[in-house]
């Protein structure tokens, strides 16, 4: 009785060839097949590191069909490899649905990790701030997209984005006017290539920074925009301040500060900063 393959998500560079992982290259010439985004980029990739296999297109306007053929060949016992242009696939990037069937019949998919332009993007921006959330790309018409930033407004985590050079300029207006032109934002573009920048600014004045040099409008970006402000001082109970001033009396910071969230309701970040700000206060 033949065994079922595996299924390996691997992660390719996003930009330098030289990110690949040595386990990546491991896999690409082990597997019976690759499943590619687009197999004439992929063969690019391959042929560069001396690897020949047989190419699978694996694209959005095919992977139902493409994640049937594949299952299978996994079911008949091959291995394949699943890949993207650039990055880990299944993230902004096909993959998603071959993956969910895969594993619906049953069959082990295994995550080989590799680059990832969000995290170089945040490793390089100096972003001190705790957590973020990707978003991926946001809705490509004007109105969707502004109203999918309503919905992001009042986040207290940085905001990470994907966008395309044809939408950047329209995107960094949105924001501005959706998400308050006082707020940072990095750009990041084209990350480990040869016209990688990173660049902050206000939100207010991105807009102008793209348009003063079109070459900073071209290649693929993240951006990362600052959080949400917390809730100031002077928008907190009363009675929640005189609780929380009680606790820290006799308490540990994070203790009176756990304490007040229990008694008050309040959330607990917003009481962190306010306890942050009495005891540099005393």
């Amino acid at each position: 009785m033949t065994s079922n393959g595996l299924l390996y998500v691997v992660a390719t560079p996003i930009g330098n060839l030289s990110d690949i992982t040595l386990r990546a290259l491991e896999i690409l010439k082990s597997v019976d097949a690759i499943a590619a985004e687009d197999t004439r980029h992929t063969s690019g990739l391959l042929s560069h590191f001396g690897i020949a296999k047989k190419l699978i297109a694996v694209h959005e306007h095919n992977e139902h069909q493409s994640a049937e053929k594949l299952l299978a060949l996994l079911l008949a016992g091959q291995n394949i490899a699943l890949v993207t242009d650039a990055g880990t696939p299944a993230v902004s990037d096909p993959g998603a649905i071959v993956v969910d069937l895969v594993r619906k019949a049953g069959i082990k998919v295994v995550p080989i990790p590799g680059a990832s332009a969000v995290i170089a993007a945040l490793s390089a921006s100096g972003i001190a701030q705790n957590g973020f959330l990707f978003y991926g790309f946001l809705p490509a018409s004007g109105s969707a997209r502004r109203k999918a930033l309503e919905t992001l407004k009042a986040q207290t985590v940085t905001l990470v984005f994907y966008e395309a050079p044809h939408r950047i300029i329209e995107s960094v207006v949105d924001m501005a006017a959706v998400l308050g032109a006082d707020r940072r934002i990095t750009i990041a573009r084209e990350i480990t290539k040869t016209f990688e920048t990173i660049y902050s600014c206000e939100l207010s004045k991105a807009e102008a920074w793209l348009q003063a040099d079109a070459n900073q409008q071209r290649g693929e970006f993240v951006l990362l925009v600052e959080a949400a402000a917390t809730k100031d001082a002077a928008e907190i109970p009363e009675d929640t301040v005189r609780v929380l001033k009680l606790l820290l009396a006799d308490l540990p910071l994070k203790q009176a500060v756990q304490l007040t969230t229990e008694i008050t309701g309040e959330k607990k970040n917003v009481l962190y900063e306010l306890a942050l700000s009495l005891k540099s206060d005393q």
